[in-house]
């Protein structure tokens, strides 16, 4: 009998401790919700968008890093101005990296949307470069000057002109001069406004054209080529500054934080250096 109420008892206790195991709590580690921002020691995983060159480069250094702090970095490529913040606002991408701060508060203006700057990465210089007339001072009588077609880098551009000489805007101008705000325009330059990814693509067809740094880099172009540059001192160097953008509210989630470190490690800022020739440079 007693044997029997032995093995009896035996039997109650493993049915107990099968069904603890078979419960919420007893179950294996619950997988980390991605890009929660949780701790970097989880596993996490951001995405991030940006433009191929040199941003979605620049992205391949971090990632390594963040890797090794149990972040996967998941980069999704876009080729156009307007959806890398379309992304972030509707929270289809955790963050993008692929503009400068000026464009990202006329873009918040103007879009009525909710974005951020976590860190300020890298300048790029915008430069005038070649297509049918081989120098600025070879430029004809009406020649055909192409530049950017969004408010922020086609002022921009045109400021660039302005400080080469070709045309003259108002001394109020600001940082956002349009084609209509030139004052005088001595040699009758045709000023060709187009998408800004188009202008390398269209040098064949335009006497000169002022190409973004992002868009010189994908299409081959060096800063060494260029007829002219901006000058990393004073207003183009600050105003100009290439973000880190989240949605507001999202600047301090912990791995948010990581990957704004990471992109500011020496590591990044060495492959900046060593790479782009003074076509990409870092601020930190």
């Amino acid at each position: 009998m007693k044997k029997l109420v032995s093995l009896l008892l035996t039997g109650t206790l493993a049915l107990g401790l099968l069904a603890g195991c078979g419960s919420n709590g007893g179950g294996a580690a619950a997988t980390p919700t991605p890009a929660t921002g949780g701790d970097p020691a989880q596993a996490v995983t951001l995405k991030i968008g940006a433009s191929p060159a040199p941003h979605e480069e620049i992205l391949q250094v971090v990632k390594e890093i963040l890797a090794g702090q149990g972040i996967t970095l998941e980069i999704v490529e876009f080729t156009d101005y307007i959806q890398p913040n379309e992304a972030v606002e509707s929270g289809d991408i955790d963050a993008n990296y692929f503009q400068h701060i000026t464009y990202m508060n006329d873009f918040n203006t103007e879009q009525g949307t909710h974005l951020a700057s976590v860190a300020e990465i890298h300048y790029e210089p915008m430069g005038i470069y070649a297509g049918r007339a081989a120098s600025l001072t070879d430029l004809p009588d009406g020649a055909e000057i192409g530049v950017p077609n969004d408010p922020t880098n086609g002022g921009r551009a045109l400021l660039l002109l302005q400080e080469q000489g070709l045309i003259t805007l108002p001394e109020d101008a600001g940082l956002k001069p349009t084609v209509l705000d030139i004052v005088d325009n001595p040699h009758n330059f045709k000023i060709t406004e187009m998408e800004a990814a188009q202008l390398p693509r269209s040098l064949d067809s335009l006497d000169v054209a002022v190409v973004n740094g992002n868009y010189a880099i994908q299409a081959g172009l060096k800063m060494s080529d260029a007829l002219a540059i901006e000058s990393a001192e004073g207003t183009a160097g600050t105003a100009y500054v290439n973000v880190l953008t989240v949605k507001e509210g999202r600047e301090n989630e912990t791995a948010i934080q990581a990957l704004a470190e990471a992109m500011k490690s020496q590591q990044v800022k060495d492959y900046i250096t060593e790479t782009y020739g003074g076509a990409v440079v870092a601020v930190f």
